[in-house]
């Protein structure tokens, strides 16, 4: 696909029980198989634009919406959701809200029975998305006796199974404990890698974001303010804590040690990994002088 596989045009959107819109002006592309990531404050409109993907927003909800969203060659606004949700998965931040059965096959069954799948193929892929997930051999076990992480997983796999080409995920780990999280991310980065799933993320962990993402989109008050690879969102320090948002840790260190003493040359690092290379090529170079 091109780069108008998801393609966002000057959307604005308010709920007819707000004074301000929660979307103004919205303008994005995102490219089949990129990973992107979507960051800024509480109430900046992030679960809104998610729900703009599948048509949730404006379908479900009462508002007002002008401009346009095109999803796979598909108009949100003229095509139903349930046409949509077959190209969009969509994972929300509490898990429980998606899980209703008495068993993880049958959760994952729900969504592949109400479209028709024969039964046949409803177990090969519920065998398919448990082993993508690392949930294979919780097919009895019920949804409710799970971890966080593994709930979300189980989230995910149901989504998964409809073979979706995008996956969307609204602060996916926002109750997670720290291994629950990584477990999540970890398998969002192979859907990503491995099975060219573009993934579409709003989350609050910069430096996971800074890891896996190909782009990051900066949201406040219902409109973008950046937008970049990780490198060029980030290195914007300033900008980002102006409006309540962190920076990866190295990257606040690197920024504070340039304002402060003037030590620090160069483009800032956005992983530990770059960190500790550039530092470790400094020493070389200071040894040699």
């Amino acid at each position: 696909m091109s780069e108008d596989y998801i393609r966002i045009e000057n959307l604005t959107y308010q709920y007819a029980d707000t004074d301000v819109p929660a979307l103004q002006e919205v303008n994005l592309e995102i490219s089949k198989g990129e990973y992107v990531a979507i960051v800024g404050p509480c109430g900046a409109g992030k679960t809104t634009l998610c729900l703009t993907l599948n048509g949730i927003v404006p379908k479900m909800f009462m508002g007002e919406m002008v401009g346009r969203v095109t999803v796979g060659g598909m108009n949100t606004v003229e095509h139903e959701v349930r046409e949509i949700a077959l190209l969009v998965g969509m994972v929300f931040d509490n898990p429980e809200f998606q899980l209703s059965q008495m068993s993880v096959e049958e959760e994952i069954a729900l969504g592949l029975e109400s479209r028709g799948i024969p039964r046949e193929e409803i177990r090969r892929r519920i065998s398919e998305v448990l082993d993508i997930v690392g949930l294979a051999g919780y097919e009895e076990r019920s949804p409710m006796a799970l971890s966080g992480g593994q709930q979300q997983r189980l989230a995910i796999a149901a989504a998964l199974a409809i073979h979706p080409d995008i996956l969307v995920l609204d602060e996916p780990t926002s109750n997670l404990d720290p291994i629950g999280k990584q477990e999540v991310f970890e398998v969002c980065a192979r859907l990503n890698r491995e099975s060219g799933t573009t993934i579409i993320i709003a989350e609050h962990e910069v430096e996971v974001m800074a890891l896996y993402a190909d782009k990051i989109f900066v949201l406040n008050e219902g409109r973008i303010v950046l937008g970049g690879t990780p490198r060029e969102v980030f290195s914007e320090v300033d900008a980002l804590q102006s409006i309540g948002l962190r920076v990866p840790q190295v990257t606040a260190l690197a920024h504070i040690l340039q304002m402060t003493a003037g030590k620090w040359d160069g483009e800032y690092p956005i992983t530990v990994d770059e960190a500790v290379e550039t530092i470790q090529n400094r020493w070389k170079e200071s040894a040699h002088a």
